[in-house]
């Protein structure tokens, strides 16, 4: 592993005169795609290890969805064509003689997401499921059976990480949190989950446009509509509020016509019945957020394998890197990791590592401080795979 440790060039976003940052929540049609790729990637696992005793190859990272047709009312509404959701991907499909039901497990995980998240979705009848997962080619897969000793590297790719969050980012987080925890959904049931957070700061000052879909059947007429905008509005800027000294002003379906009747009312809670197909990789990095003024990789996370696939491990271990760096460097900032693979390498030994800190001159020391934690993080590549397959990190 060539490590790499200099100054970070660029001064953090969060002092920079202008900051963007956006999130989807779970019901935005890019996250499903996401969450239904994760989700079929840890059912295929699961089912590896509880019948095999190893994971086996596979990567499902290739989910579209393609909108259906709605008619949307006050009171209710109706959907009129299904979602179609394609799952595409790879995945072992036989082992010692023993066939894998690929496909079903994988329409079974993206009923069991859609269900979990999108409670307004009538997932028997309003969704039509397409798995088209096939066998990985004989080169992948053979590398993969290596990675049973140890754990190669099935691409070359990168993942990239930063660290700490800035007033906007934790802004962003919150205001979407606010919109789609349980305690909204409870109290604000006319809240879909379908909700955009599009953040700017500029002039001391943070603004969020905010796309929420409202689902009709909790809501009688169009001053009610209204209502549910300006608590969605409040509701979000006093939970960005909380995470930043900067005054914030929320604005909520700014797109809407009310002369025209054109307003963001859905019958599901997602645009994903009628307004907007989805992809995987197209939505969140595995910060939560989409970051354009940071370091980046455009390599989607969900859906990878956990064992050798660095375009999901990298990404993740990236974050960590450059959490730790601001954690234990005394003076340190700021941090931005790029961690680089070679395929059929030992995924804990990186082509490269660059570790870039804002705040403390490089010295020897410091040299052996950061190796010291990179290698760490590196050791607990193991950990983390365990960790992806119940589910505990968010990757979206």
């Amino acid at each position: 592993m060539q490590l790499i440790l200099r100054t970070l060039e660029r001064a953090p976003p969060g002092t920079a005169p202008v900051e963007v940052v956006e999130r989807k929540g779970p019901g935005h049609p890019d996250t499903i795609c996401d969450g239904i790729a994760e989700h079929v990637c840890v059912r295929l696992c699961q089912y590896y290890l509880e019948r095999f005793g190893v994971i086996l190859h596979h990567n499902v990272d290739k989910v579209m969805l393609c909108a259906g047709t709605s008619r949307p009312a006050f009171g209710g509404g109706e959907t009129h064509e299904p979602i179609e959701i394609y799952i595409a991907g790879r995945a072992a499909a036989e082992h010692a003689g023993v066939h894998v039901p690929v496909e079903e497990i994988a329409t079974e995980a993206c009923r069991e997401w859609l269900h979990s998240h999108l409670p307004y979705l009538d997932v028997e009848h309003g969704v039509r499921i397409v798995p088209r997962l096939r066998h990985g080619s004989r080169d992948l897969s053979w590398l993969f059976a290596r990675s049973a000793v140890a754990a190669l590297a099935n691409d070359t790719s990168y993942g990239a990480g930063f660290a700490p969050l800035t007033d906007l980012e934790r802004a962003v987080l919150a205001a979407e949190a606010a919109l789609t925890d349980a305690a909204a959904r409870q109290a604000h049931p006319a809240f879909g989950q379908d909700i955009k957070v599009m953040g700017v700061r500029h002039d001391g000052q943070i603004g969020l446009t905010i796309s929420c879909a409202l689902v009709g059947r909790f809501i009688g007429n169009l001053d009610e509509y209204l209502t549910a905008k300006v608590a969605a509005a409040e509701l979000a800027a006093a939970a960005a509020a909380r995470t930043t000294s900067l005054p914030v002003r929320a604005a909520v379906n700014v797109a809407d016509d009310l002369a025209r009747g054109d307003i963001f009312l859905t019958v599901t809670g997602t645009s994903a019945e009628a307004g907007d197909d989805g992809q995987t990789g197209r939505g969140n990095r595995a910060s939560g957020l989409i970051t354009p003024y940071r370091a980046m990789s455009v390599e989607g996370v969900a859906g990878k394998n956990p064992v050798s696939h660095t375009g999901k491990l990298y990404n993740i271990l990236a974050l960590r890197i450059a959490r730790a760096a601001v954690a234990q460097i005394e003076g340190a900032h700021s941090a931005e990791c790029i961690m680089v693979s070679q395929i059929g390498h030992p995924v804990d030994d990186p082509e490269l590592v660059d570790v870039a800190l804002g705040g403390p001159a490089i010295s020897a020391a410091l040299e052996r401080q950061t190796s010291e934690f990179v290698h760490a993080q590196l050791q607990q590549v193991r950990t983390l795979r365990e960790e992806l397959l119940v589910e505990q990190l968010a990757l979206s």
